[in-house]
């Protein structure tokens, strides 16, 4: 099978067939956010679906991915007609496949027009969004719409050429409310808790700042399904696009690589069409919630927690991390003994297991995934990976002292400057405003501790009626700050050693 669109390269995987280009498509998903995790995730699952429907004479589905800030990744597929290559690999190797199922790629800042006329197109039945938690301007402790975000003020005002995903969504659902057409299924597959019902709330609140009629027929006849996304896909780098040349033949500047791994929850709430998902592995189930607790408190709290105190420790890969004992002893410990007794497990998940799987696939060495790429945002991430945890073990009065640590750990990173004394580009929303607090308040933890605890955006209020919390994270940040994050590792695990004997 050859595929000349990208030098003639031979591709035998099951799910992997051109010809699929060649069917007619007869329903339409629009995707906000098309980066590698997309590609490496949502549109495998629909490629696979299209296979299998080819054969079935069922309905082809095809994505017409967007991105809402640069022309990089259209640049990459659009000249290989959209087809590109995933790299899966684990412990035992590697395998690599084709995906077709991407049709086309729009850059909004270019052309916001050309959007809005794919999402109001009577064949998009789906709108899915991969736009990181940043992406959904909203205050992440209350769940509501930052009306002072420049760029959704913007949209408000604007809204035939929107910059937001809010923005952009709100724009043709109002277009199909006014033209009598219907609504989509609007499909976040983003790291939020209740990520479905998060982005209604949302989006509501954004279409009743245009018209109370608008939100009301929003509320009744879109859907936001709750979904829960698992995969880890790292930033592909260009030594990963020339030993892919050197392996194959042939160049592909769009490949993504990741795990092996592969897991999609999504529940059972769409209005219209939706591809047959369930037939490729995707689990649709009628509540998520106990899917997404597990993984965003124990997968991503455990990888914002590997990455902040790995970064400290001078390591830039995961599976360096993984390689050093006392690390892996700290994962362990804040995984199996802190996060996991928080979490009802969902049925036939063993969280024990789970947990050491994660430690196995956080080992992968083919992965490369750097710790400040997983650093990156996290005002964004550290308040459902890992404050909302805190509270629970607060409330039970249980110890809190890994998962302190890994916040601490991650207040030391936004000081913006290394053990070294040399400067850390800071990337994170928030990243001003917390160097700002570092420096005004450098020469007294106390009050530096309670400057911290004062953004409510990050740390929910209530967090300040526990002494605990604040004696707890006082502690370890000065202890950081004291000795050096290796060093301060050693004492909590002395800590936690004397604790369990």
């Amino acid at each position: 099978m050859q595929f000349k669109r990208l030098n003639n390269a031979i591709v035998t995987e099951k799910y992997s067939d051109e010809s699929l280009r060649d069917q007619k498509t007869s329903a339409t998903i629009v995707h906000l956010g098309i980066g590698a995790f997309h590609r490496a995730h949502q549109a495998v699952y629909t490629n696979n679906a299209n296979f299998l429907a080819a054969q079935a004479a069922e309905d082809i589905w095809s994505i017409v991915a967007v991105s809402l800030r640069s022309a990089t990744v259209r640049e990459q597929l659009v000249p290989q007609d959209c087809f590109y290559n995933v790299v899966e690999s684990d412990v035992s190797g590697s395998n690599r496949f084709l995906v077709s199922a991407i049709e086309n790629v729009l850059v909004a800042p270019e052309n916001p027009q050309a959007v809005l006329n794919a999402m109001c197109a009577e064949t998009t039945q789906i709108v899915s969004l991969t736009v990181t938690e940043k992406g959904y301007c909203h205050d992440v402790v209350s769940g509501d719409l930052n009306l002072q975000n420049v760029d959704i003020q913007h949209d408000l005002a604007n809204s035939s050429s929107p910059k937001t995903a809010i923005g952009f969504i709100v724009a043709a659902l109002k277009y199909r409310h006014d033209n009598a057409l219907p609504a989509f299924t609007v499909l976040s597959c983003d790291n939020l808790p209740s990520n479905g019902k998060t982005l209604a709330k949302i989006v509501l609140q954004f279409a009743e700042k245009i018209h109370p009629a608008l939100a009301a027929w929003i509320e009744q006849q879109a859907k936001f399904p709750n979904t829960m996304i698992d995969r880890i896909v790292p930033a592909t780098t260009a030594d990963d696009i020339d030993k892919f040349s050197q392996r194959y033949g042939y160049h592909d500047l769009a490949m993504v690589k990741t795990e092996r791994f592969s897991q999609w929850v999504i529940e059972d709430n769409f209005v219209g069409k939706r591809p047959a998902w369930q037939k490729v592995g995707v689990n649709i189930v009628k509540d998520v919630d106990a899917y997404e607790n597990a993984k965003l408190r124990l997968l991503n709290g455990a990888h914002s927690s590997l990455a902040y105190v790995g970064y400290l420790t001078g390591l830039d890969f995961v599976h360096q991390v993984m390689e050093n004992p006392e690390l892996t002893r700290f994962l362990t410990h804040l995984m199996k003994v802190e996060i996991a007794p928080t979490i009802v497990a969902p049925e036939g998940l063993d969280l024990q297991k789970y947990c050491d799987d994660l430690l196995q696939r956080f080992s992968n060495p083919e992965l490369h995934h750097r710790t400040y790429q997983i650093a990156m945002d996290g005002s964004q991430k550290v308040p459902q990976r890992l404050l909302h945890t805190v509270e629970y073990k607060l409330k039970n009065n249980q110890a809190i002292d890994a998962l302190s640590f890994a916040i601490a750990g991650w207040l030391r990173y936004t000081m913006g400057v290394n053990e070294s004394g040399v400067a850390i580009e800071v990337q994170d929303p928030r990243a001003e405003q917390l160097a700002s607090i570092y420096k005004q308040h450098a020469n007294n933890l106390e009050d530096l501790i309670d400057a911290y605890l004062s953004v409510h955006s990050i740390f929910p209020e209530n967090l300040q009626s526990y002494p605990a919390f604040k004696e707890s994270l006082s502690y370890w940040v000065g202890l950081i700050l004291e000795l050096g994050a290796k060093a301060a590792l050693a004492k909590l695990l002395e800590r936690l050693n004397n604790v369990a004997e």
